[in-house]
């Protein structure tokens, strides 16, 4: 059963589905160039749990792309568009990447520094990890990102 969250104009659709974040280094590769190419291979993760989170997603569900660098700051929304699949061009099969494709890029990014500053966010693995690559968002994580993408505060 499908939940909505209402605030202002912002509508999101909240599903059964998982929720995430993906982060990326802007300089190898951006949202513009997400935007640009339409679908990407989401690829070169190599840590244990970032892969443990990989394996564990589903067509359908939805993550924050996130850059990392000098911005840290989650700028877009994309979808999962394929199961979890062995990494073609890694020689360990137990790498695995998924297709993403760009869903809008969010109207205000929201950083690092906004989403430490809450208190109720500080166990969000996020705050506790940040060199996690590949991080599950939990409704409450995602609805306070998503408000604060489209509010002044």
């Amino acid at each position: 059963m499908a939940a909505q969250f209402k605030k202002g104009a912002m509508t999101e659709i909240l599903r059964d589905n998982r929720w995430w974040l993906l982060k990326t280094e802007p300089n190898a590769y951006s949202w513009a160039d997400l935007l640009r190419d339409g679908t990407t291979v989401w690829s070169g993760v190599t840590n244990a749990q970032a892969l443990i989170n990989i394996r564990a997603m589903q067509v359908g569900d939805t993550a924050l792309f996130y850059h990392t660098g000098d911005e840290r700051a989650a700028v877009g929304l994309v979808r999962i568009i394929t199961a979890p699949y062995p990494d073609p061009q890694a020689a360990n099969p137990k790498q695995v990447v998924v297709d993403v494709a760009p869903l809008r890029a969010l109207a205000r990014p929201v950083t690092l520094a906004q989403i430490k500053a809450e208190p109720l966010l500080a166990d969000w693995v996020l705050v506790r990890n940040s060199r996690l690559s590949v991080v599950p968002c939990s409704a409450a994580q995602w609805e306070w990102v998503l408000e604060r993408s489209t509010s002044d505060q």
